[in-house]
């Protein structure tokens, strides 16, 4: 029997999830089985519409050998195991004569723990082990969440938290859940056996297609002990979040409340000398803490030094201690020293990282107004990680609706730790960009609108003009209104002004859950939608509803944001263009993200409006520009009141 071609299997599993074949996907799936065969580097750009998942997932499976995929969102997750590979593998199965199999791989938190759930949870105050179950209530919030996840546990398959619906508080979950760190070890766990991780590890080992997200993935390269099973290609979907998630898992943090809870934990388990060292390092610490101002700090202050130096020291000394010290009063020991062992061992860790300062890290003190000060230490770039973890030993394939910005992909590639497209050295790894487009016609079906008679927004204006613009837009649009805002205090201004303003309903990002709020949003043309960050990239909500997008302003980082400031002082010390390589990549990305909501069916019409005229008059205004979609572009605020007032018009016609 001959091999099937790819256009055939491409053609099979479209016709399977019922979608469209496009020509942006079957060159997506040509370019991706052509990296994957030579074992090259793949950055590849397919606009939303194009079916990107499926223009992977045909020639990695096509291909025989294990991938992973990972992906940023849960969303994606989700429709990756529930959806399409269940459909892609049935419908190649016939053409291929096997059925790879799949698994999703997520980190131990995410799964419950059968010896927390049985054993109890070990507690700060309280002598050894209490009753969760007991201790909470069943009349308040988190007894009724806690006796839920009881009967959860006897009938789900996976344990993953994110299969309970509807779901349960943070803090509900931290009481039947544990850390990789915390956690007993399979061969020691009365559990071990049934333990939901272990049993999602099995599979993934087994799985020809392991679906995972970019946390797990940053851990398996930062960690250097391997999390996920040995594969020869990796997909990276919405890969432009990964620079910021590698980030996350590679920052620090310390604060008095932290401490103090590791003092607790520890104190019952060690000699009397050992826990008194950390108690009196601990007191020193939130002494400083309590006179730390926000900011970076470029050289770390002699009291702060000293406080970190004792905590590093007494942490030390209780570590060796706990491994050697027994006491026969507590329940569950093993459990207790496991919790105890891994707080104070991530307290030494962060002490030990700053005060031994190295030139790659940032250094700085946060202030929240609920949980107070903490202090923080990020690396200044990933980018030299990322190539060294990466791209060696499998061919890597990273896609995104977003990943040309200002015209190349060599923005991004920088960031992934990538020499620009095309340069040769032995060891620089090889790559290719690739912009597949999209089904959509985006000149014809959107208008880019910039409102360049504003005032240029400064950093604690009222913005009056801006409010009024805001209201016009919206009354022309009829609602239909997603507005995108640089942050919650503007969010929360507008929509204060605007219900005051307009008989229009104006949902706000934190007055009820995201989902409840997109639901809603969805459901209602005449409504608005207001938020900040998570509503930039994650809100798919085709149709009527969403006509008309809004960004206040264009979203830089802000100039006190530590690493984003730091990061772009060493672009411009190495002889480069910092505010182009940092603050402009950076809102580039969330901008073409955020235009990315208006268009996301082939019937949608709509306006982007952005009410900051730096876009139109500033010099780069024309990379930003250049990142969005190819909208038809005016500065008229008439023609942009016209035109949505006719899409409007056209949608109430259709009874919409």
């Amino acid at each position: 029997m001959t091999k099937p071609s790819l256009p055939e299997l491409l053609h099979a599993a479209v016709t399977a999830v019922g979608g469209t074949e496009r020509p942006g996907q079957a060159a997506m799936a040509e370019a991706v089985a052509a990296a994957v065969d030579d074992n090259s580097h793949l950055l590849v750009q397919a606009g939303t519409g194009t079916g990107k998942s499926l223009g992977y997932l045909v020639p990695a499976l096509a291909h025989g050998e294990r991938v992973v995929v990972a992906t940023a969102t849960l969303a994606l997750q989700r429709q990756l195991v529930e959806r399409d590979l269940p459909r892609t593998v049935d419908a190649l199965h016939p053409l291929l004569r096997r059925r790879p199999d799949f698994a999703m791989l997520k980190g131990r938190s995410n799964y419950l723990c059968l010896h927390r759930l049985h054993e109890g949870v070990p507690q700060d105050e309280e002598e050894g082990l209490f009753d969760q179950f007991e201790a909470a209530a069943p009349s308040s919030k988190l007894g009724q969440d806690l006796l839920r996840l009881r009967d959860w546990s006897d009938d789900t398959e996976s344990g993953d938290r994110d299969d309970l619906t509807p779901g349960v508080s943070d803090r509900a979950w931290a009481q039947v859940s544990v850390s990789s760190r915390e956690c007993l070890g399979a061969s020691k766990c009365a559990y071990g056996a049934e333990c939901f991780a272990e049993l999602a590890r099995e599979r993934a080992k087994l799985a020809d297609v392991v679906v995972t997200n970019h946390a797990l993935l940053a851990i398996d390269a930062i960690e250097g002990a391997p999390v996920l099973p040995q594969h020869e290609v990796l997909i990276v979907d919405e890969a432009h979040e990964l620079v910021s998630r590698v980030t996350g898992v590679a920052t620090g943090e310390l604060t008095p409340g932290q401490v103090n809870r590791a003092v607790r934990r520890a104190a019952k388990l060690v000699n009397e000398k050992a826990a008194d060292a950390l108690q009196t390092a601990s007191e020193g610490f939130e002494r400083v803490m309590e006179l730390a101002l926000p900011g970076r700090l470029e050289e770390v202050p002699e009291d702060l030094g000293y406080a970190l130096l004792a905590l590093r020291d007494a942490a030390r000394t209780v570590i060796s201690a706990l491994g050697t010290t027994r006491d026969k009063s507590v329940q569950d020991e093993d459990a207790v020293r496991k919790q105890a062992l891994a707080a104070v061992e991530t307290i030494h860790g962060v002490a030990e990282r700053i005060t031994q300062g190295s030139e790659y890290d940032v250094v700085w003190y946060e202030r929240h107004d609920r949980f107070g000060a903490s202090l923080r230490v990020a690396p200044l770039s990933v980018s030299g990680l990322l190539r060294e973890k990466l791209f060696t030993e499998r061919s890597v394939v990273l896609t995104s609706a977003t990943l040309k910005l200002g015209g190349d992909f060599n923005g991004v590639g920088a960031s992934l730790g990538l020499a620009p497209e095309g340069t040769a050295g032995d060891d620089l790894p090889q790559w290719k960009g690739l912009d597949v487009g999209s089904p959509f016609d985006y000149p014809k079906q959107g208008i880019l609108y910039v409102a360049r008679h504003l005032a240029t927004p400064g950093r604690e204006s009222s913005r009056t003009d801006m409010l009024d613009e805001l209201a016009e837009l919206v009354e022309a649009a009829g609602g239909r209104t997603l507005g995108l805002f640089s942050s919650m205090r503007a969010a929360q201004a507008a929509a204060e002004e605007l219900r005051g303003r307009l008989d229009k309903p104006i949902l706000l990002q934190g007055e009820e859950t995201l989902g409840e709020l997109i639901k809603n949003f969805a459901a209602d043309p005449g409504t608005c939608l207001f938020g900040t960050l998570s509503l930039w990239q994650g809100v798919d909500v085709p149709g009527a509803s969403c006509q008309l997008v809004i960004m206040d302003r264009i979203p830089f980082p802000r100039p006190d944001d530590p690493l984003m400031s730091a990061r772009q002082k060493a672009v411009e010390e190495a002889g480069g263009n910092g505010f182009m390589a940092v603050a402009a990549t950076h809102a580039a990305l969330l901008m073409a993200q955020g235009a990315g909501r208006l268009v996301r069916a082939t019937g949608d019409k709509g306006v982007v409006a952005v009410l900051d005229p730096r876009l139109a008059n500033a010099r780069y205004g024309s990379y930003l520009r250049a990142s969005l979609p190819d909208f038809w572009y005016t500065t008229d605020r008439n023609q942009a009141r016209r035109s949505l007032a006719a899409i409007d018009a056209a949608a109430k016609a259709d009874g919409k």
